[in-house]
C-alpha cells in the first residue's frame, strides 16, 4: 500500500523513558514579531510640525509642571529684561540661548507626543459615528435573535447589559463580548492585522471591540463600556499621551531634580553679596548663567520624553499600557508567571514518533496511526499524518480508495478515532487510536490482551513528558496492541536562551500549566524555566501572585479569561490578551492586541530600557556639568583672584565667549540627546552591577568628557564675534 519507509527519526526506548529524540517540523523561533515602524526619530519634518507644540508649551501653566524649565524659563526673563535695559552683543547671546533651551527642552516632549498623536488619527478613523441596532423588550440570552424586535439607536446612547445585533458587513458599535453566535470580526482598525479572526459565544474569544467589523454571519453583543469610555476611547487618549500620570520612579526624580534646584538658586543668590565684597561682583546675565549650568537641564529637559518614548515602543509592538506606571512597573519585575500552552510551548501537542511493540511492526504501525486518524481534526490528530507521511513516505488514501470504510470519528467522550475497514471477500478489520485506557478497554473488551510492554513504553513517555496514545487493531488475528504514538509540547526554539538571559537579570520565570506534576517538571526542565505550578487553577495563580507580592517582590502574568481577571488585577504587570473576554482587559493594566503570550518576556525587557534610559541621561546629565565649571567659575573670578585663571583648562577665548560656549553647548546637547531619549539606550541583559558599571563608564565618563571638547569647539567658533572678546 505504501512506499518503502525512509529511516525514521523515532527515539530509542527503555523503561525509564527516551533515550534520545529529534522532534519533527521546524517550531516557529520565538521573538518573531509584527511590529508598527515608528519611522525617523529627528528629522527636519519631524522638528517642524512639533515646533508649535513647542512654543504651545512655553505658557507659565504647563512650565510650571517642571520645576527646572521653570527656573530656567524664569532666567529667559531676567536676561531678556537685562538686554533691554543695557545692551549688549553678550547679554543678547545669552537671553537667546536661554530661551532656546527652554524651547529645545518643550521640543523633545512635544515630538514624542507628535508620534503619538500620529498613531491616534489613524484609531480616530475607526471611531465612526455609527447606529446600532438594540434589541427591545428585555431580551435576554437564549431567546430567539430572528424573531426579537429591535430598534435603531445612535451609538453614543448605548449603555452596559445592552444587547445590539451586527450582521455581516456592519461595524460593531461599542465594546462587549459575544453571548450568541459565531463570526469573522476584521479587527486591522486596532490591531493593524489584516487577517480575519474568529469571535464566538462562550470561552475566552467573546471579547469584541467597537469600531470593528463583522466580515461575516451574525453577532449578539453585550455592551459593557459607557459612551466616550471605550477601549478605542482609551486608546487614543493613552497614545497622545492626554492622560499620562507620572511614575513613582519619574515622581521621586522630579523632586530630586526640584531640590536641587532649590539648593543652587540658594548658592547664586548668596554668592552675589560675597563677591561684591571680593570686590568681583557680576551681572544677572552670568548669575543667570551660572544657575542654568548648575541646575540638571538636560535630564528635566528630557524626563518627560523617556517616560512618552517607553509607552510609545509598547505601542510599536502593538501593546497598549494603561498607564506609564505598568511599563515602569514591568522594569523591576521579579517573578515572571508563564502560561505553558502558547507561550512556552507551540500550543498544540505534536506526534514526533511511533513506537511499536516487540511483536509488530514500524511500518504497519504508521500505517494504521495514519488511518485511525484520517477522522480525528485536532490538531494532534492531524500532526500523526504529517508524521506517518514525512517519515515513512505514507501518504493519505485519495478519495474513494477505501470504499468501505466507516470512520469513527474523534470526540472527548470517547476519546479515540479510527476506521473499520471491510473489503469485497468480507474480511475486514478495525483499527483504534486514542487515550492509553480507552485503548485498552477496547482491546480487553473485544478478547485481546494488553502486553507489559504497552505500559511500560506509555508510562516511560509520560515520565518525560510527552502524552501516549494507543493505537490497536482487530481482525482475524484478534484484538491487539500495535504499539504508541509520542505525543510531545514542542518547546519554542530560543525560549531556552531568553530564559537564561531573564536569569541574568534576576527575574525568576515560572511555568503555569493544567498538566500533572510529572508532566510539567518534565517540560520545565526542557524549557529552562527556574520553577513551575502544575495543575493550576485560577486560585491557584492568585495565591502565587499573592505570595510573591508578600515576599517583597514584583510579579507580571498574561491572561485571556473571566476566570484569570483576579489573578491579573491582583498582578503589578497584568497583560490581557485582546482576543479574551472585557472581564480580562478591564482587570489588566496592559493589553496585548496581537495576543501573543510570549510578547510578556518583551514588555519586560521595554520596561528595563525605559528605566536604563532615564538612569544613563540622568549620569550623562549631572556629569556634563563639570565642565562647565571649568568654564564659568574662572570667568567670573579671574580677575579678583588670578590664581583661578589656572581653571580655564580648555584654554577658552575670553571670559564672556567661555559663558556663551557653556550656554550654547547646554541647549544643543538637549536636541542631541532627544532621539536616544525616544530610541531609548540600548539594552543588554544583565546583573543590576555590570548595568551601573557600563552606565557609569558610557554615560558618566561621556558626559564629562564630551562638553569639554563642545565646548572648546563652540569658543573656536563665537569667538571671532565682536563683543565676545
Amino acid at each position: 500500500m505504501a512506499p518503502a519507509p525512509r529511516t525514521p527519526t523515532a527515539p530509542t526506548y527503555s523503561a525509564t523513558g527516551p533515550v534520545s529524540l529529534a522532534p519533527q517540523g521546524a517550531p516557529q523561533p520565538v521573538g518573531r514579531r509584527r511590529r508598527r515602524k515608528p519611522g525617523s526619530l529627528l528629522d527636519a519634518r519631524v522638528l517642524l510640525t512639533s515646533l508649535p507644540e513647542a512654543l504651545r508649551k512655553l505658557h507659565p501653566r504647563a512650565l510650571a509642571t517642571k520645576p527646572v524649565l521653570f527656573v530656567v524659563a524664569c532666567g529667559s526673563l531676567l536676561t531678556t529684561l537685562a538686554a533691554l535695559l543695557a545692551p549688549s552683543v553678550f547679554t543678547w547671546l545669552i537671553s537667546c540661548w536661554l530661551w532656546l533651551t527652554v524651547i529645545f527642552a518643550n521640543l523633545a516632549e512635544a515630538v514624542a507626543e507628535g508620534r503619538g498623536r500620529a498613531q491616534a488619527a489613524s484609531l480616530r478613523k475607526a471611531r465612526t459615528d455609527i447606529s446600532a441596532r438594540r434589541l427591545r423588550n428585555n431580551w435576554r440570552v437564549g431567546l430567539d435573535v430572528h424573531t426579537a424586535e429591535t430598534e435603531t439607536v445612535p451609538a453614543a446612547d448605548l449603555q452596559p447589559f445592552d444587547f445590539v445585533v451586527v450582521q455581516a458587513g456592519e461595524t460593531i458599535p461599542a465594546d462587549g463580548d459575544v453571548v450568541d453566535g459565531v463570526a469573522a470580526v476584521d479587527e486591522s482598525a486596532v490591531t493593524g492585522e489584516s487577517a480575519p479572526v474568529i469571535r464566538e459565544s462562550g470561552g475566552d474569544r467573546s471579547g469584541v471591540t467597537g469600531g470593528t467589523t463583522v466580515l461575516s454571519d451574525r453577532l449578539v453583543v453585550r455592551v459593557t463600556s459607557r459612551p466616550g469610555q471605550s477601549f478605542l476611547d482609551r486608546m487614543i487618549a493613552l497614545v497622545e499621551g492626554a492622560t499620562r500620570q507620572r511614575t513613582p520612579n519619574e515622581i521621586a526624580l522630579h523632586i530630586l531634580l526640584a531640590a536641587l534646584t532649590i539648593v543652587f538658586i540658594l548658592v547664586v543668590v548668596t554668592l552675589q553679596p560675597m563677591a561684591s565684597y571680593a570686590g568681583a561682583a557680576q551681572s544677572t546675565t552670568v548669575l543667570v548663567a551660572l544657575l542654568v549650568t548648575l541646575i540638571p537641564t538636560t535630564i528635566g529637559a528630557l524626563l518627560s520624553a523617556i517616560g512618552i518614548a517607553g509607552m510609545d515602543r509598547l505601542i510599536q509592538r502593538n501593546v497598549l499600557a494603561m498607564s506609564g506606571r505598568a511599563v515602569e512597573a514591568a522594569g523591576n519585575i521579579n517573578t515572571l508567571l508563564l502560561d505553558k500552552t502558547g507561550t512556552i510551548t507551540l500550543g498544540n501537542r505534536e506526534a514526533v514518533a511511533f513506537v511499536p511493540l516487540p511483536d509488530a511492526d514500524e511500518l504497519q504501525l504508521a500505517d494504521a496511526a495514519q488511518l485511525s486518524s484520517l477522522a480525528d481534526e485536532t490538531p494532534e490528530g492531524r500532526s500523526v499524518v504529517v508524521l506517518a507521511k514525512n517519515a515513512y513516505g505514507l501518504r493519505e488514501p485519495s478519495q474513494g480508495e477505501l470504499q468501505h470504510a466507516e470512520y469513527v470519528d474523534f470526540s472527548a467522550h470517547t476519546r479515540m478515532s479510527g476506521v473499520d475497514l471491510r473489503w469485497a471477500d468480507a474480511v475486514g478489520c478495525a483499527i483504534r487510536k486514542g487515550a492509553a485506557a480507552q485503548i485498552i478497554e477496547w482491546v480487553t473488551g473485544r478478547g485481546g490482551e494488553v502486553p507489559a510492554e504497552a505500559r511500560m513504553f506509555t508510562d516511560a513517555i509520560a515520565a518525560s513528558g510527552g502524552t501516549p496514545l494507543l493505537v490497536a487493531m482487530h481482525d482475524a488475528h484478534g484484538a491487539r496492541v500495535l504499539g504508541v504514538i509520542h505525543l510531545k509540547d514542542v518547546i519554542k526554539d530560543g525560549i531556552r536562551e531568553r530564559f537564561a538571559e531573564l536569569r541574568r537579570m534576576g527575574i525568576r520565570t515560572v511555568m503555569i500549566t493544567g498538566d500533572n506534576a510529572l508532566t510539567a517538571k518534565a517540560i520545565a526542565q526542557e524549557a529552562g524555566v527556574d520553577d513551575y505550578l502544575a495543575e493550576a487553577t485560577p486560585e491557584d495563580k492568585l495565591a502565587l501572585i499573592t505570595q510573591e507580592q508578600e515576599g517583597g517582590k514584583l510579579v507580571a502574568m498574561t491572561g485571556d479569561g473571566t476566570n484569570d481577571a483576579p489573578a491579573l488585577a491582583q498582578a503589578d504587570v497584568g497583560v490581557a490578551m485582546n482576543t479574551g473576554t472585557s472581564a480580562a482587559k478591564e482587570a489588566g493594566n496592559m493589553v496585548d492586541l496581537d495576543s501573543n503570550p510570549t510578547k510578556l518576556i518583551e514588555i519586560v525587557e521595554i520596561g528595563k530600557q525605559l528605566l536604563i534610559t532615564r538612569g544613563a541621561l540622568t549620569t550623562f546629565s549631572i556629569t556634563n556639568d563639570v565642565a562647565k565649571y571649568f568654564a564659568i567659575i574662572p570667568a567670573m573670578f579671574a580677575g579678583a583672584y588670578p590664581g583661578l585663571a589656572d581653571l580655564n583648562v580648555m584654554g577658552l577665548h575670553s571670559p564672556t565667549s567661555a559663558i556663551t560656549s557653556a550656554i550654547i553647548f547646554n541647549a544643543l546637547i538637549i536636541i542631541a540627546l532627544i532621539p536616544l531619549a525616544l530610541r531609548g539606550v540600548r539594552y543588554t541583559p544583565a546583573s543590576a552591577h555590570d548595568l551601573l558599571r557600563r552606565n557609569l563608564t558610557r554615560y558618566g565618563l561621556g558626559g564629562l568628557l564630551a562638553p569639554f571638547l563642545g565646548i572648546k569647539l563652540i569658543d573656536l567658533l563665537i569667538s571671532p564675534i565682536p563683543g565676545l572678546g
